[in-house]
């Protein structure tokens, strides 16, 4: 029950911030790694903070292991457009992991700054570069 209310959510963030192709498998071992862990899931933030901060210490595992990274692959997918998928993979990884959580799946600053592990007035900061990089190749009409 708990992977088929946050399996989508959290594939959906990891395409965004890694790559649909790295997506599938990061899930695939953040579940297993919440499973194993389950006892130690203290209620303090809500599970999917808990289960998300998880997925991100095996996105960081995984690149570490796969130096140098690949680049972000550029599919379209559910609905998002090229030219919103080419403006994320021209962010900087924190600034992309900060917007998407932030305004892709609604997180509060607070919540996103604890998983980033950033401050919060660096995750506010990081949040507003993402935005205005973003309106500034839309207005340019960046592809």
């Amino acid at each position: 029950m708990l992977v088929e209310k946050h399996e989508r959510p959290l594939r959906s963030f990891l395409a965004r911030s890694v790559g649909a192709q790295h997506a599938d498998d990061i899930a695939q071992e953040a579940f297993l790694r919440a499973w194993r862990a389950a006892g130690q899931y203290d209620g303090r933030a809500r599970y999917s903070t808990w289960l998300t901060r998880i997925a991100w210490r095996c996105r960081i595992d995984l690149l570490r292991k796969e130096r140098p990274a690949e680049p972000p692959e550029q599919a379209v997918e559910g609905g998002n457009s090229i030219e919103v998928e080419d403006m994320l993979a021209r962010l900087s990884e924190s600034e992309r992991a900060a917007l998407v959580l932030c305004e892709g799946h609604g997180w509060t600053h607070g919540e996103a700054a604890e998983l980033l592990s950033l401050p919060l007035g660096t995750l506010k900061s990081t949040v507003a570069r993402a935005k205005s990089k973003c309106r500034e190749m839309w207005s340019r009409g960046d592809e």
